[in-house]
């Protein structure tokens, strides 16, 4: 018994709604949008210049994530003085106070996430544009992966939040948020709607695309 491919929702000729997820059968006349029978919602073979978004705010977040680790990201005004702390300060200060733990979760989450976000999603797009082979599966859960943790990345605004209502209430200091709140959270933002605009289906196009006798790539 011979093993035959599995037929795709595109190569059968139908639309799969990114919304609901309803296939539909586009009508053979065309000349208008296509909308979804069950959400109405417009029909696409593939998210529209899918790629060229995601390449235009990756870069934008890669451009932001600079000044979000540079800048401060909190200043304290009290009887003492001011301080501007960034993130790799507040990360220091963290650390020499012995509480290591919140400090790594910090660089973790403020830090590594963001960059590594961005890596992942370079990746995926320039892999998705070269119409790779290669890992298929594992290209596509790190998509997954990278829209999972995407929600996670607003460590340090929540922190600065928190800071700002406690120390402000008990009178003893004031607390603003540094023009790298806005960078980072903008790297946060952009980063997740490079995410959204990626359409994973551009991973397995160019397997389907290929000749039966060619398997894809490990």
């Amino acid at each position: 018994m011979t093993h035959r491919p599995a037929l795709t929702a595109r190569q059968a000729g139908l639309l799969s709604c990114h919304i609901c997820g309803q296939l539909a059968r586009p009508p053979a006349t065309g000349g208008h949008a296509l909308r979804c029978p069950r959400c109405n919602a417009p029909l696409h073979l593939r998210k529209p210049a899918s790629l060229a978004t995601t390449w235009a705010l990756v870069l934008a977040a890669a451009i932001l994530f600079v000044p979000a680790n540079l800048l401060p990201m909190m200043t304290t005004a009290s009887l003492l003085g001011t301080q501007h702390d960034t993130i790799m300060s507040g990360v220091i200060f963290l650390w020499q106070s012995g509480s290591w733990p919140l400090a790594a979760v910090v660089f973790f989450a403020s830090v590594m996430v963001p960059l590594l976000k961005i890596m992942a999603l370079v990746y995926l797009a320039a892999s998705a544009q070269r119409r790779s082979r290669r890992q298929p599966l594992q290209r596509t859960r790190l998509y997954r992966l990278v829209e999972f943790v995407g929600r996670w990345s607003m460590l340090d605004i929540y922190v600065i939040t928190i800071l700002v209502a406690l120390v402000q209430f008990q009178g003893l200091a004031t607390i603003q948020a540094g023009p790298a709140a806005v960078a980072f959270g903008a790297v946060v933002v952009l980063t997740m709607f490079a995410a959204m605009s990626f359409d994973p289906r551009l991973i397995w196009d160019p397997i389907a695309d290929a000749s039966p006798s060619e398997p894809p790539h490990d």
